[in-house]
């Protein structure tokens, strides 16, 4: 790989706060393992928060901003958006993050 070639990562965080944890759980769970088979899906990770029980946060890592985002139309997220509605004790925040590397920074 050459200095002029940079490899883009795109992130998106999903973070979700619940009344029914268990009900949350089933729904995030099946969704985390339907994204990971997702066009242009580098990883995704389903974390508990320690500091808040009822809190949880999807982290995942997709090849471009531009995948990312045809994900939010995807029948994956759409299906767990609809599902997961009235579990939520509030709506859920949803970041698109730019990855930056400490080499980027150099």
């Amino acid at each position: 790989m050459t200095i002029e070639e940079t490899i883009e990562t795109t992130l998106l965080q999903l973070s979700f706060t619940t009344h029914d944890v268990k009900g949350l759980l089933a729904i995030l769970s099946k969704y985390v393992v339907m994204t990971r088979s997702e066009t242009g899906c580098k990883n995704v990770d389903l974390c508990g928060s320690f500091t808040e029980s009822n809190k949880f946060i999807i982290i995942e890592k997709w090849e471009s901003e531009i995948a990312a985002r045809r994900h939010f139309d995807s029948d994956v997220m759409i299906e767990m958006a609809k599902n997961c509605s009235d579990l939520l004790t509030k709506q859920p925040e949803i970041d698109l993050l730019e990855g930056i590397s400490a080499h980027d920074l150099a």
